[in-house]
């Protein structure tokens, strides 16, 4: 009998260079996020997150009302 090994995803630092790495990857023409979408996504994030969260906030973060994104 084979026993399935299921991996947790690996969590890595929510840093402005991993945030820009995935915008560069994952968005379309302008793909670099302006410091305050950094600054939300890393209050979101918290200080680890797995790639595949932070794939997605990137992601979610241009369809965000500024207001939102701001904090106001």
């Amino acid at each position: 009998m084979s026993e399935i090994v299921r991996r947790t995803p690996k969590q890595i630092a929510v840093s402005e260079r991993n945030l820009q790495s995935a915008a560069i990857r994952l968005l379309p023409k302008s793909n670099k996020l302006v410091s305050t979408e950094v600054d939300y996504l890393r209050r979101v994030l918290g200080d680890r997150a797995t790639q595949v969260e932070i794939d997605e906030k990137v992601m979610l973060v241009r369809r965000l009302p500024w207001r939102e994104i701001v904090g106001e």
